[in-house]
C-alpha cells in the first residue's frame, strides 16, 4: 500500500526546524508583552462574508486562493487567508468596542491556495499584531516600533523599513483618478494583469510585478502631488515619531495597498536575503476597513508577518536537552528510576530516563543528549538508599544519597554556571549544604 502523502503546500517539522518556528513566538510573545499588547485568540473558520467583504471579492485572495467550503448546515465557511478581518468581526460581534484603544497580537495558522515556494506555503504561520479604535499617527508609531524591536529581538539584521502615505479619502481619490487616467493613456503597454485591474483597482497597477509594467508605472503621478494639508500632516507626524524612537525608515512613494478602507501610514520591512520574496513584515492603516462589515467608523492600524520567512533569517536555537539522564540497571532500579524522574521534574530539573540497551549504549545516548548529569542506580546502589552520580563535563562520579538526590541536583542545574568553583561532591553528599544563599562563603 503507497503510504499517505501530506497535503501539498504543508509541513510537518521536528526538531531544529520547528524549534525555529517556536523561536519567533517566542520572541513575538516577549516584545508583546513589553509594548502593552493583549494576547488575542480567533476562530480558525469565519463565514466567508468576513473575508470577501474586507478584503475584496475582486482581488486574487477571495477570487482564487481561499479554502472555502459550504457546511452541512449550508453557510459559505473559509479557512482564515489572514488575521485582521476576523479580529475586526470579533471587536464588533464580542464587544471589544469598549476596550478601545485595543492593542492585541496573536499567531497561528492561515490558509491560502497559491503554488508553494521558498518561504510561501497553503497553510502557513502568521504573527499579528493590531491597534483598534485609535485614529492618531501615535498608533502607527507605536505598531511600527513594535515590529523594530521584534526583528531586532529574532537578531535579523539589514532589513528596511519601507514607507508611504495613502492619504486621507479626499486625497486618495484624487489620487486614484489620475492614476487611472494616466493607466488608460497607456493601456496598451500594460501586461495582461494590470489591464485587468485598471478599471476596478488602477493602484494594484503600481506594486506590479511585470516588467512590461514597469516604465508605465515610473512615468505616473505620485501621491505627493494630491495630499491635503491634513494628510501631509499626518504622515509628518509618523515619520517624526519614528525619529524620535531611533527607527531607520525610507520613503517608498510606490508603496501601495490596493483596497478603498486603507488610509495614511502603509509599510514594508524588506530584506534581499529571500530571494524575489523579500517582505518579511507588512501593514498599514485601515480606517475603513471595520465600515465595510457593518461597524462604525473606526480608525486602526496593523501588520502582519509569516514565521516561516522570518525563521529562515534567525539563527539555529539553542537546541532542547534534559539536564540529568538516569540509568537504571535492573527492575527494582527502573521502579526507583521512575520516581527519582517524576522527583526531579517537579524540582524543575529537565530529566530523562535511558532503559534500553548495554551500558556503553545508554551512556553514549546520554552525552548524545547533552545531558549534563548521569544517575545510575543498581542492586548495590539501592540497597544503600544511593545512587552514583556522573558529571559528564569533567568524568567526576560520586555517590548520593536517593532521598536528598532531587533537590541537590536541582541546586546543581540551577547554578550551572557557578558549581564548577565549588566542589562536586560536597554539593552531592555534604549533610547539609550552608552556602546556598551565599556561593562565596566557607563551608
Amino acid at each position: 500500500m503507497t503510504p499517505v502523502q501530506p497535503v501539498r503546500g504543508t509541513q510537518s517539522l521536528l526538531g531544529e526546524d520547528a524549534d525555529r518556528l517556536a523561536a519567533v513566538v517566542a520572541a513575538f510573545d516577549r516584545v508583546r508583552r513589553l509594548y502593552g499588547f493583549m494576547r488575542v485568540a480567533v476562530p480558525t473558520i469565519e463565514q466567508t462574508a468576513v473575508f470577501a467583504r474586507t478584503i475584496g471579492e475582486t482581488t486574487d485572495v477571495v477570487s482564487k486562493e481561499m479554502y472555502s467550503f459550504e457546511d452541512r448546515g449550508g453557510e459559505s465557511i473559509t479557512l482564515r487567508p489572514e488575521f485582521t478581518a476576523g479580529i475586526c468581526r470579533a471587536y464588533l460581534s464580542e464587544g471589544w468596542q469598549q476596550f478601545a484603544p485595543l492593542k492585541v497580537a496573536t499567531s497561528g495558522s492561515a490558509f491560502r491556495y497559491e503554488r508553494p515556494q521558498k518561504g510561501r506555503f497553503r497553510e502557513f504561520r502568521q504573527l499579528d499584531a493590531e491597534i483598534i479604535g485609535a485614529g492618531e499617527p501615535q498608533a502607527d508609531v507605536e505598531l511600527l516600533a513594535f515590529a523594530d524591536q521584534l526583528l531586532k529581538e529574532l537578531g535579523i539584521s539589514g532589513t528596511i523599513l519601507k514607507l508611504n502615505t495613502l492619504g486621507d479619502p479626499e486625497t486618495r481619490s484624487a489620487w486614484r483618478d489620475a492614476l487611472l487616467e494616466h493607466f488608460r493613456a497607456h493601456a496598451g503597454a500594460l501586461s495582461e494583469d494590470s489591464q485587468a485591474r485598471l478599471e476596478r483597482n488602477p493602484l494594484r497597477i503600481l506594486d506590479s510585478k511585470a516588467h512590461q509594467d514597469w516604465p508605465v508605472v515610473d512615468s505616473a503621478p505620485t501621491i505627493d502631488e494630491f495630499l491635503t494639508g491634513d494628510a501631509a500632516d499626518f504622515f509628518g507626524k509618523v515619520t517624526a515619531g519614528l525619529d524620535a524612537a531611533g527607527i531607520a525608515w525610507e520613503r517608498a512613494p510606490r508603496l501601495v495597498r490596493g483596497l478603498d478602507y486603507y488610509r495614511h501610514t502603509a509599510f514594508e520591512f524588506i530584506t534581499d536575503r529571500l530571494g524575489a520574496q523579500g517582505t518579511v513584515l507588512a501593514g498599514g492603516r485601515y480606517d475603513g476597513l471595520i465600515e465595510s462589515i457593518g461597524g462604525p467608523f473606526t480608525p486602526a492600524v496593523g501588520w502582519a508577518a509569516g514565521i516561516e520567512r522570518l525563521a529562515m533569517m534567525i539563527s539555529a536555537p539553542e537546541p532542547e536537552k534534559p539536564s540529568v539522564v538516569i540509568i537504571p540497571l535492573g527492575e527494582a532500579a527502573e521502579s526507583t528510576g521512575q520516581r527519582l524522574n517524576a522527583d526531579l521534574r517537579r524540582a524543575g530539573v529537565a530529566s530523562d530516563m535511558a532503559f534500553r540497551g548495554n551500558m556503553k549504549k545508554r551512556m553514549s545516548r546520554a552525552n548524545d543528549a547533552g545531558a549534563d548529569f548521569v544517575i545510575i542506580l543498581g542492586d548495590e546502589e539501592l540497597r544503600k538508599g544511593e545512587a552514583a552520580v556522573k558529571n559528564l563535563e569533567n568524568g567526576e562520579q560520586v555517590s548520593a544519597r536517593l532521598d536528598i538526590l532531587p533537590e541537590r541536583i536541582a541546586m546543581l542545574v540551577g547554578m550551572k554556571s557557578a558549581f564548577s568553583s565549588h566542589d562536586f561532591a560536597q554539593l552531592l553528599t555534604a549533610e547539609r549544604i550552608g552556602f546556598v544563599s551565599d556561593p562565596g562563603a566557607s563551608q
